[in-house]
């Protein structure tokens, strides 16, 4: 008996899968040196530090346990004042949200703050998880381009005096993914200061704040407004598997995020916050942690850039790697990297082409390289393999 399946909502007409994991499927063979992940080097997790957080937290039974819709209180705690500190500001605890990965707390706040054809501005080209996001929340994306200090505000004071009225503005203030470059001082200010005049949120996403290589990054935009909503996670200088990310935003926003929380999964894991908590406390260890993760990946972006800048010249532009986990290049001639993808992984590397960034299309000559996963020596062969299957 054969039978017809009812529909699926129609929402799901407008998404499409992410073409960065999409290609991860394709480029798992080992001869393939993979430049478009972009991962965190397993290497340089701490194994051993891991273990013994995890055996302190399971001699109790609190971690074997529901835990709280907003976070465990003891990381709640931990977090406020890493906040306060980066801030200059008092964070209170009930200001602080923990998420399963910060991705999960940008999925939240679209439920929040959009209504079905709200208005979010995005930076172009535009951080892949987020157009998943605010596509599948029904919202109307407009795009404002990215130049080597971060947002063009002044595009974007253009749109407000067209009228636009967006419900918020994303960002990804710090080494941009995909586009590699931070937001300066100037900019951060005049964006939470168009925020606080034209009624709008700014959801400043900062995975990538700490994994600075020459000087630490600015203050961050939410320095400068009260609504500014701060996303950050544990992912990138410890490890993905904790699935510990966090929000902090005004308490009305932190309270409406639980109660939709409550209906996603209603609580985080208690094991993984309670490890993150004894990391993320452990200061010593944690500095010394970071730090070695910046000269690891400092070195490897430096390695790239040099390759890139040697074998290909005048024909390509690319990113100062200046921390973070990519580098954006660009072809100054006629090559179109999605027609290039096959070559090149024939060839035995991969990237991700510039037009899986794109809101409205275009990047066709752009590529997303991540340089966290392989040594200076690989990124260099990696590098001759692109120029080859380039011509």
């Amino acid at each position: 008996m054969s039978a017809t399946l009812p529909p699926l909502a129609g929402k799901l007409g407008g998404l499409r899968s992410s073409a960065i994991r999409d290609l991860l499927k394709l480029t798992a063979r080992p001869e393939v040196i993979g430049l478009a992940g972009g991962l965190p080097d397993a290497e340089l997790m701490p194994r051993e530090r891991l273990a013994i957080a995890a055996d302190n937290a399971l001699r109790g039974t609190g971690c074997l346990q529901y835990t709280e819709s907003s976070g465990w209180a003891p990381l709640r705690a931990v977090l406020a004042a890493r906040e306060s500190a980066r801030l200059g500001r008092p964070v209170e605890v009930a200001e602080v949200f923990v998420t399963h990965g910060s991705q999960q707390a940008l999925s939240l706040l679209a439920e929040v703050l959009l209504d079905p054809g709200a208005l979010v501005v995005v930076e172009d080209p535009a951080y892949v998880g987020a157009l998943q996001v605010f596509r599948a929340a029904g919202a109307r994306i407009v795009a404002v381009p990215l130049d080597g200090e971060g947002m063009r505000v002044d595009v974007l004071k253009e749109l407000l005096a067209r009228g636009e009225r967006p419900a918020f503005v994303h960002t990804v203030s710090n080494f941009h993914n995909p586009g590699g470059v931070t937001q300066s001082p100037a900019r951060r200010r005049e964006l939470a200061e168009l925020a606080v005049a034209n009624g709008f949120w700014v959801i400043e996403d900062d995975p990538y704040g700490e994994l600075w290589f020459d000087r630490p990054t600015p203050e961050p935009v939410a320095t400068y407004a009260p609504n500014v909503i701060r996303l950050s996670s544990a992912s990138k200088i410890i490890s993905p598997t904790l699935r510990v990310g966090w929000m902090v935003a005004p308490d009305p926003v932190c309270r409406a995020v639980e109660l939709l929380k409550q209906g996603a999964d209603l609580c985080g894991s208690a094991l993984t916050q309670q490890i993150a908590t004894e990391l993320l406390t452990d200061e010593a260890w944690l500095t010394s942690h970071i730090d070695t993760v910046r000269h690891a990946y400092g070195e490897r972006a430096k390695a790239l850039v040099h390759a890139l800048r040697t074998r290909f010249g005048d024909r390509l532009r690319c990113t100062d790697a200046t921390g973070g986990m990519f580098v954006w290049a660009d072809f100054t001639d006629s090559t179109d990297t999605e027609a290039l993808l096959p070559r090149a992984l024939d060839a035995g590397v991969a990237y991700v082409p510039g037009s899986a960034f794109a809101v409205d299309g275009g990047y066709r000559n752009s590529m997303r390289l991540c340089f966290t996963t392989s040594d200076a020596d690989t990124l260099t062969t990696a590098v001759d393999r692109l120029a080859g299957a380039a011509g």
